[in-house]
């Protein structure tokens, strides 16, 4: 019964969502905005890292100003929407989805994606049902994960019986496991989004290379 009370928070982008090339098309994009020469996917994801403009701190050598972090963050946003539409669910999602939801048991999706872009597009690739929520970043971009989480764990808690302890994220970036920690959840990162599996591993939570281990390691982890 235990394993059948577990509840997966999933990340959208990078995890369920294979788009690490549209965000490195974005990121390219971004940068030449301001001069930066572009980036190979290796390097993002030895240097990914949130917040974003510590991250591009890392590239420059400086923080952006306010004005280059304007136009890098719009070009980013407005390039990415223009690639995303070509990128197709991580291989397996559907079928991970549809049985957990056979098992009887609860998932939600969570992303720093806009909410108001999240929705839709959740709902256009055909897997919005299995989903007991779907919550996308409301104010500015750029930020940590973690009080869109505790406020997503709130919302989940007065819909049912789902608590922090039998909660467990899936996600591909190190700020998924900070998240997860700030409102006493377990998380478990997927290699193929935005970090290397060295940057994962530093954070100290199970690391694996499919969503299909993910989900086991998540039941063993709660269970």
């Amino acid at each position: 019964m235990g394993k059948q009370n577990t509840h997966l928070v999933w990340d959208w982008n990078g995890t369920l969502l294979d788009d690490i090339q549209a965000v490195i098309g974005a990121t390219n994009a971004a940068f030449g905005e301001i001069g930066l020469e572009p980036i190979t996917l290796a390097r993002y994801r030895e240097l990914y890292c949130v917040p974003v403009p510590v991250f591009y701190e890392r590239l420059m050598g400086r923080l952006p100003t306010d004005a280059e972090w304007t136009v890098m963050d719009e070009t980013f946003h407005r390039h990415y929407t223009e690639q995303r539409v070509g990128c197709a669910l991580t291989a397996g999602v559907e079928e991970l989805l549809a049985g957990w939801t056979r098992a009887g048991r609860s998932q939600s999706l969570l992303s720093m994606y806009g909410h108001e872009e999240l929705v839709p597009v959740v709902r256009g690739y055909g897997i919005e049902s299995h989903f007991v929520r779907v919550d996308g970043r409301t104010g500015p971009s750029g930020g940590s994960k973690a009080l869109h989480m505790e406020r997503h764990l709130v919302a989940l808690a007065s819909v049912g019986a789902i608590s922090p302890g039998r909660t467990v994220v899936i996600g591909d970036a190190v700020d998924d496991a900070v998240a997860a920690a700030h409102v006493g959840a377990r998380a478990v990162l997927y290699t193929g989004g935005s970090h290397s599996r060295t940057s994962l591993v530093a954070a100290g939570v199970p690391v694996v290379d499919s969503l299909e281990e993910a989900v086991a390691v998540a039941q063993d982890l709660v269970g």
